[in-house]
């Protein structure tokens, strides 16, 4: 069985399970490669030289990195001078570590103790940043799920909520840092306020939304077979019409959380992720601040794909969830 790439871009139309398979991991292997491509081949980039050699030139130091006009012109003065030149090889700044050394970094970082003694190990900081997301995500969906439903089910609901809500929704969360520190603190009170005010609000008009599309031709149903009482409505019609797009909301959603995470553990005291890329930052090591960030899109991923295969089994028949899994 041949793959043919003209199948791939058919209007509204699947592609074949093998050609999910191949495309998704293209996905992944094209900037990965071009990653590989502008750190390995020295003419693609390489604007700095890394010293091999300091030769005569005081102070330059074996590893320091310097711009190539400046390593050419030391080289010149250095044989105009008739002593030794400083030698190098093509190099990157290093804020762009290689694949390799990020790829050590993410071993090296959950077994090599922290750099300062009040510093965490990776693990400790994701656990703590995971415990962040999952209390405000969580307090915002025991808010947002039941306002959504309700606002999309009733007009009056709806127009009783969602002015203040649109209004809401374009303040940014950060700004309200301050005063969540002067309210609940300076730990992870106002961490988590920052991510449930980030998510709260634009969750309870997507629930909205989603509400809204469902078939009346159900509501008309169950109400032609005797179903008067609002609350069998909703219980029995509404919120079970509804599950396989709420999950996939949810889901979404969920991600728009730990957008907000970095920006949340900057409040008060820092901590968590945040805390370790920015010490790690600080004493230049960009190998484990990428590993660092890598890691929260492998959480991210990984949390959603075991979510998508969950829907899956919850929600057999419903033909949206079975394609984004």
């Amino acid at each position: 069985m041949t793959l043919q790439p003209k199948k791939w871009f058919q209007v509204l139309r699947p592609i074949s399970p093998r050609a999910n398979l191949v495309v998704g991991c293209l996905s992944f292997v094209v900037p990965l490669l071009i990653w590989a491509l502008v750190s390995y081949v020295p003419w693609i980039w390489h604007p700095q030289v890394r010293i091999t050699d300091p030769g005569s030139v005081d102070y330059l130091q074996i590893g320091m990195r310097m711009a190539k006009d400046a390593f050419a012109s030391e080289v010149a003065d250095a044989l105009a001078q008739n002593r030794k030149p400083p030698e190098g090889v093509p190099a990157n700044p290093i804020y762009l570590p290689a694949p390799h050394e990020v790829a050590r970094a993410l071993y090296t970082s959950f077994t090599t103790p922290p750099a300062s003694q009040d510093g965490n190990w990776l693990h400790q900081s994701l656990w703590h940043s995971i415990q962040i997301i999952f209390w405000g995500f969580l307090i915002s969906s025991a808010i947002g799920v039941p306002l959504g439903i309700l606002c999309g089910t009733y007009a009056a609901f709806a127009r009783l909520n969602e002015p203040f809500i649109e209004f809401f929704r374009y303040l940014p969360a950060p700004a309200f840092g301050a005063l969540a520190v002067a309210i609940l603190g300076i730990y992870d009170g106002p961490k988590i306020t920052i991510i449930v005010i980030g998510t709260l609000f634009q969750q309870v008009l997507i629930i909205a939304n989603t509400t809204r599309k469902l078939d009346i031709g159900l509501v008309e149903a169950a109400l032609t077979l005797g179903a008067k009482d609002a609350r069998k409505l909703l219980s029995r019609v509404v919120i079970p019409g509804i599950l396989p797009d709420l999950y996939r909301d949810q889901r979404i959603l969920l991600g728009w959380a730990w957008t907000y995470l970095i920006v949340a553990e900057l409040i008060g005291t820092m901590s968590g992720i945040t805390w370790f890329i920015t010490q790690q930052a600080r004493y230049q090591h960009f190998d484990n601040v990428y590993a660092a960030i890598i890691i929260i899109g492998i959480i991210g991923l990984g949390t959603d794909m075991l979510l998508a295969l969950l829907g899956r089994k919850l929600f057999p028949w419903d033909r949206s969830l079975a394609k984004t899994a």
